[in-house]
């Protein structure tokens, strides 16, 4: 390959990550004009690199327009199978603890993906696929993640003003941060049925040394979770400081 093919391709490559890059922060999507002005790329080689993208699945078409598509997820979880080998098993003492659903998740803007989880094996339970993508600013996971990143980022990710999922989610990014502020006091991130009705959840972020963004959170069953609040939440911080134990060398 030439020196010119080289640095052809990597123009391609850098120009496709714009794209993508642009498209992290707007989970309801964009239209090719739309990412033209925000990356700065003329109209026809957005939609020349968007039509691979597609291809690929890096990208789908939704009602907006062009969102971050179902490969961006997979590629999340292949890329952070380190962070799954390590925490897996306190994972799973935690599960087998509190008998409810664990669940590793990875900032990602505005959403968090779940990396792996641990199944609760009770009737009443709360699963999600691993893959999926949750709502930063309405999940106990999510909360966790935002809670460690300062207020001016917050703004530039969010925005002011946050889409609902239920009738308890946040709607204002004011009303969040100050949320966010009783987080990082506590360490606990608390959803109590701001993602779907009748799911709650705890989460705290998990200080790795990675270069992602991970936290850990317990899914309960809204009717289970009030009166087991104490425990579960201390199970929680066990299962924190024991993965971070790992990373900090203390195997």
């Amino acid at each position: 390959m030439t020196e010119v093919q080289q640095s052809s391709n990597g123009q391609v490559i850098a120009r496709a990550a714009q794209i993508l890059a642009a498209l992290e922060a707007a989970s309801e999507g964009r239209t090719v004009s739309e990412l033209a002005r925000t990356t700065g790329l003329p109209r026809t080689t957005v939609h020349r690199l968007a039509s691979a993208l597609l291809d690929q699945q890096l990208l789908v078409e939704g009602e907006r327009g062009l969102r971050l598509g179902p490969a961006i997820a997979r590629l999340a979880t292949a890329a952070h199978t380190d962070m799954v080998a390590v925490a897996r098993p306190h994972i799973e003492a935690l599960g087998r603890r509190t008998r409810e659903t664990v669940d590793l998740c990875l900032d990602r803007g505005t959403h968090a993906i779940s990396v792996d989880q641990y199944v609760s094996d009770r009737e009443l339970r709360v699963v999600s696929q691993v893959g999926t993508a949750f709502p930063i600013h309405c999940t106990a996971h999510g909360k966790a993640l935002l809670a460690a990143q300062d207020d001016a980022r917050l703004a530039s990710v969010l925005g002011e003003t946050l889409q609902p999922c239920t009738a308890a989610s946040h709607t204002r990014l004011s009303t969040l941060q100050a949320e966010l502020s009783t987080v990082r006091r506590t360490g606990i991130a608390v959803d109590r049925e701001e993602h779907a009705d009748g799911v709650c959840g705890l989460g705290v972020y998990i200080r790795t040394g990675l270069s992602g963004n991970y936290a850990v959170s317990l899914a309960v069953p809204a009717l289970r979770f009030e009166p087991h609040y104490d425990e579960l939440a201390a199970a929680l911080l066990k299962c924190r400081a024991e993965i971070e134990a790992v990373f900090q060398g203390g195997r």
